[in-house]
């Protein structure tokens, strides 16, 4: 199948253009490299551009004639899209808008959209199922809402299928193919903390100490990209099938703490480091866990590395092997 995969030289964007090309796929990234790497892509098809270019995203569609399209490419930075939300409306919705432009110019009927748990908001309980209300709290949250308005739309009228899954954490890397996470800057914080651990910062934060939780830090449910790139194929073979469009939560299932996020960076890398407990961060929902029975039932996808240790000894092994990103 002919996949037109845009943001696909980013962090999971690069693991599920790999995974595609592996299953036999014929696979075109396109992205504009603002956050994406070159050397991720090595050996792929790759056309420079920014979907915000309406001309140039239905010229590569056109020339590529796609099948099916991953859509990844988005701007994703909350503290960003508060402080420059049209600049979120612009490259989010807009972008998303030329590509779905030049996708039905081009013949293509499918799509697998890149979508996040930031549509919820503040959740009223967990763990998230998808009929949990929508309450984007930020500029980037409502507009990955509005493309999956936009989406529901167009299946309707029968213009293009599609799935979108929702992200919670992800986190690791795939250590086989050589992909990991590297952003500058960098927010997540499994590699802020291995960071730490690999003396590259001279801490780690916890930010709130005093939350309704186990160990009162939040909890959050992380998911391994390896994992995640994996839903994105079963995704497209369900639309394949002429399976029904629609929205999947995309996480483990279950919720792991910033201090077990620590504590298990410490075990698996054998390093102690400072810890730093400061205030808590504004907006920070004490417990954001996914509820995956949707995903586990119609898709049939079910996570590989379950365990907060798992994942982080992935995420361990690529950074202490390229300690500056990709440039290493």
């Amino acid at each position: 199948m002919r996949v037109l995969v845009t943001g696909g030289a980013g962090y999971i964007g690069s693991v599920t253009s790999r995974m595609l090309a592996l299953e036999g796929h014929q696979v075109l990234v396109v992205d504009d490299l603002s956050k994406g790497h070159r050397q991720a892509v090595e050996g792929l098809d790759l056309e420079v551009l920014n979907i915000e270019d309406e001309e140039a995203v239905t010229s590569a569609c056109v020339r590529f004639e796609p099948e099916a399209c991953v859509h990844f490419a988005a701007r994703s930075l909350v503290g960003e899209s508060v402080a420059e939300p049209l600049k979120y409306f612009k490259s989010n919705v807009a972008g998303s808008t030329n590509l779905l432009r030049g996708l039905r110019e081009s013949g293509c009927g499918r799509l697998v959209f890149s979508s996040t748990a930031a549509v919820y908001g503040v959740p009223e309980e967990t763990p998230i199922a998808e009929s949990a209300p929508s309450g984007p709290v930020n500029p980037y949250g409502l507009t990955k809402l509005m493309v999956e308005w936009m989406l529901e739309e167009l299946a309707l009228r029968g213009a293009m299928a599609s799935v979108s899954l929702r992200y919670f954490n992800a986190a690791g890397a795939d250590v086989d193919a050589g992909l990991g996470e590297d952003h500058s800057p960098e927010t997540h914080l499994i590699p802020r903390v291995i960071a730490a651990a690999l003396g590259r910062e001279p801490y780690a934060s916890i930010y709130g100490t005093d939350y309704p939780t186990p160990d009162g830090t939040c909890v959050r449910d992380y998911i391994d990209v390896s994992d995640l790139a994996r839903a994105h194929l079963f995704a497209l073979d369900h639309l394949g099938r002429g399976g029904d469009s629609g929205a999947f939560n995309l996480g483990n299932g279950k919720g792991f703490s910033v201090r077990q996020v620590i504590d298990t960076v410490m075990e698996v890398s054998g390093r102690e480091f400072r810890v730093v407990e400061e205030a808590r961060r504004e907006g920070d929902p004490p417990v954001l866990v996914a509820s995956s029975e949707r995903i586990r039932t119609v898709l049939g996808w079910e996570p590989s590395r379950p365990t907060l240790r798992d994942i982080v000894e992935t995420a361990w092994l690529w950074h202490e092997s390229h300690p500056g990103g990709y440039e290493d």
